[in-house]
């Protein structure tokens, strides 16, 4: 199996993606005492978790001892697809919030680069096979959904701090 010498890559990206989605529940309780709409978490939140839960699972699949290369190709196939379309519900959901209004560093980390992530997934277990690239393409992209989620709940944290100060001064005047 051509999966073997990505063990350790797979077990350190998935540690870590799993760490971060833990981390992102401490985000989330932060945000239930903010000015943050349900809308905002759906766009802005919700979909980190998600990146982060999908770098977890393509790490268990290529992990995972499969007998024959078309099941793995098959499940990664289907991870990439539904990456993909959720990218497109997310992107929906934050053109039609209205409580923020994203702006281009958002747009890239939030819709473009996991869309991008997504799709390269897809195309990479449409091609996978014993050639190395593919395998190279699925980790680059699981790397880039896990750097993207970082930034998006660095991004969200430090507007949770920002609002939260400038509505303590408002109430304090």
């Amino acid at each position: 199996m051509p999966f073997t010498a990505w063990e350790s890559f797979y077990v350190i990206v998935g540690s870590s993606a799993a760490a971060l989605t833990g981390l992102m529940f401490v985000v989330i309780a932060l945000v239930a005492d903010s000015p943050t709409s349900g809308r905002q978490i759906d766009a802005f939140g919700t979909p980190t978790v998600v990146h982060f839960g999908t770098v977890l699972l393509v790490s268990a699949i290529m992990s995972a001892p499969w007998p024959a290369l078309s099941a793995a190709r098959i499940a990664v196939g289907l991870c990439g697809a539904g990456g993909v379309a959720y990218a497109l519900v997310v992107l929906r959901r934050a053109r039609s919030q209205t409580d923020y209004k994203p702006v281009f560093e958002d747009w890239l980390f939030h819709t473009a680069l996991p869309l991008v992530a997504y799709a390269s997934i897809l195309a990479a277990a449409v091609t996978l096979s014993q050639r190395p690239m593919p395998l190279f393409v699925i980790a680059a992209a699981t790397i880039l959904l896990l750097f993207a989620g970082i930034h998006n709940s660095w991004d969200t944290v430090t507007y949770i701090v920002v609002s939260r100060k400038e509505r303590h001064s408002r109430d304090e005047s």
